[in-house]
């Protein structure tokens, strides 16, 4: 298992937590199963994990100017962004491999306790924590890292500068901002030239830097992106958003026709065409566009690992469905069940998309000046 370094563990801590002079003490966040028979190694990995970074941070804690580091246990809460339970447990170092066991190894403390007398965490947690904390932050003043699904494989994207992570993901968003629209040009390897236009206007952008200067704010780790959701048309001036969108599913490359912000319909003669077309006839909802995102950390060296909270953070992205929770018009009572509802991120990288190519991103500002942002898959403004 790789691990991290005393003094990448403060160069880490120390840029993505800018000192505060009331900083005192620092919690681990980590959920133990229920039920062992829903344990998986990865997730006792992250567990072994969550125990290195405490036993590192114990040892290096007088240079962060800590008094004190906590390793908080709590029984898994059985999916992502539910509330955690009213109790946690102050373990010393190990861990159980059940949750019925951390009454036997630790000592029960409320998170109302906890989160009133600590001032920053790490959330390398099975399932996400980030809405349980990002409600409680503003209201204790803590600042928290939420690290669902972290794994080994990951922990490259730790030793990154993030105060220039910070500086990349700060020069997309204001150009976002101003934007009004982007036009993208895809080329698919069949030598297919597809154009998308997807409607920018009334929308501000959001700035994930893996940064938290901020008492009171939490987000996710590791990051850097910048993103924004396309206009839904919910003033009742229709969506500018349209075209046709290539997507590649597993060795397929499906094509979305896009109206008012929609995919109305898929076209393409392999079994990925047809899957795609009958979840958007049971799903209407699916189709919407609900985000694009520019991540950053490609430029970095990292590679994708099969998992959402890194890949994301790579490159250009296009997200299906559901946007209200970034500020859009779209949210879970516009499907047919709680089980239907998605956010799914189509990323634009040759590791995940070899057969697509982003020729071109050009967002047009007011008054129609436009400025490259992507060529051939590449930033050309950092």
């Amino acid at each position: 298992m790789e691990t991290i370094k005393d003094n990448e563990m403060i160069q880490l801590i120390r840029s993505v937590f800018p000192p505060h002079p009331d900083d005192r003490r620092l919690g681990i966040l980590v959920d133990i199963p229920r039920d062992p028979a829903h344990d998986s190694p990865d997730w006792e990995e992250r567990r072994n994990l969550a125990v290195e970074w405490y036993r590192t941070l114990t040892r290096i804690r007088s240079s962060l100017h800590l008094e004190d580091i906590i390793l908080i246990a709590y029984p898994d809460v059985g999916s992502n962004n539910a509330d955690l339970p009213k109790f946690g447990t102050i373990m010393k170092e190990e861990l159980p491999s059940s949750a019925e066991e951390l009454g036997k190894t630790g000592e029960a403390r409320s998170f109302h306790d906890i989160f009133h007398n600590t001032q920053i965490f790490l959330a390398p947690t099975q399932y996400s924590t980030t809405a349980p904390l990002k409600v409680a932050a503003p209201k204790f003043g803590f600042r928290a890292a939420t690290m669902p699904g972290f794994s080994s494989r990951m922990i490259p994207t730790l030793r990154l500068d993030y105060e220039e992570v910070n500086r990349r993901v700060m020069l997309l968003k204001e150009r976002l901002d101003r934007a009004q629209g982007a036009d993208v040009t895809f080329q698919v390897d069949t030598g297919d030239i597809l154009q998308m236009y997807f409607d920018l206007r009334f929308r501000t952008a959001h700035a994930s830097t893996g940064r938290f200067p901020d008492k009171g704010t939490a987000g996710n780790l590791p990051s850097g992106e910048a993103y924004i959701v396309p206009y839904e048309g919910e003033t009742g001036e229709l969506s500018r958003t349209e075209g046709i969108l290539p997507v590649q599913i597993d060795n397929d490359v499906v094509y979305f026709h896009v109206k008012q912000n929609v995919a109305e319909d898929v076209e393409g003669q392999d079994p990925a065409a047809q899957t795609e077309k009958e979840h958007l006839e049971r799903e209407p909802a699916y189709g919407n566009m609900a985000e694009l995102g520019f991540g950053v950390l490609a430029d970095f060296g990292i590679q994708p690992v099969g998992k959402i909270l890194l890949d994301e953070k790579l490159g250009f992205h296009i997200a299906f469905g559901r946007s209200e929770h970034f500020g859009g018009a779209v949210g879970p009572d516009d499907f047919s069940s709680p089980s239907e509802v998605i956010h799914l991120d189509r990323i634009y990288i040759p590791a995940t998309q070899p057969r697509i190519t982003v020729k071109s991103l050009v967002l047009l500002y007011e008054g129609g000046q436009g400025e490259i942002i992507l060529e051939e898959g590449k930033y050309l403004i950092f």
